[in-house]
């Protein structure tokens, strides 16, 4: 119609003719902040400390007392899993201690179950008993520089104890020793005292290497006074023969 100005209609735009709307710095980090799929739990202490520990739990298979270390592993994962119960928002690491859990758990039942086989097999016969250094001290009532009662009671039985090899001039083949009662005096040039000593003869001709280790040997013990004390100054009280290494 004359006189009315002509409408004309956009074309339409495909993607790549759309103008680009671009977002500001702080408007991204605002819409980061509203995104409820983060997820900012923190990984619980006791459950990565009861994983290691269950790792460490094997050491229990060396010593008794070591079977401390699966006990704390276990619980801490107790601790673990209880405040990741309380406090499911914040916390983290269930997986972990659940792993803590079961690897501590199997390795102090091992550990414990191999442990008793090492003590119930370590007599060589029913006989034989267990003894201590601290059965051959003096009591109240013995004489000072007398042989101490209890340790006449064991003349003559079948004994095992624990000690220490008396270092020597001889490191290999060795079938007669010294047994003392600790480190201190073998190993740092003590001397040690005359009821923790024990003269060892060994049944086996062939003998064994030193070691600053812990030995178990089992033999006849006998109390026989001597005049000297193999490797070391003194006199003797005791003795062990027909003696094995356990």
């Amino acid at each position: 119609m004359e006189g009315r100005p002509t409408e004309f209609a956009a074309p339409p735009m495909d993607d790549a003719t759309k103008p680009i709307v671009r977002m500001s710095a702080a408007e991204e980090i605002e819409g980061d902040d509203c995104d409820p799929a983060i997820d900012y739990r923190a990984l619980c202490t006791p459950a990565i400390a009861s994983l290691v520990l269950g790792v460490l739990s094997g050491l229990a298979f060396l010593d008794a007392w070591l079977g401390l270390i699966p006990f704390a592993a276990i619980l801490l994962g107790f601790i673990a899993l209880r405040k990741i119960r309380a406090h499911p928002d914040e916390y983290t690491g269930k997986a972990l201690a659940i792993i803590g859990l079961v690897l501590a758990g199997v390795l102090w039942i091992g550990g414990g179950a191999w442990q008793y086989y090492v003590f119930a097999s370590e007599l060589p016969d029913p006989d034989t008993i267990r003894i201590s250094y601290s059965e051959l001290q003096p009591q109240e009532g013995d004489r000072l520089g007398e042989i101490p009662t209890d340790a006449k009671a064991l003349d003559g039985k079948k004994v095992l104890i624990k000690g220490y090899v008396y270092p020597g001039t001889r490191q290999y083949g060795i079938t007669q020793f010294l047994l003392v009662r600790d480190q201190g005096s073998c190993c740092f040039g003590g001397n040690p005292k005359i009821t923790d000593r024990i003269e060892v003869s060994l049944a086996d001709p062939s003998g064994f290497t030193f070691s600053n280790g812990l030995f178990k040997v089992a033999g006849v013990f006998h109390v026989t006074p001597s005049n000297k004390a193999i490797d070391a100054g003194g006199n003797v009280f005791y003795r062990l023969d027909e003696a094995m290494l356990r």
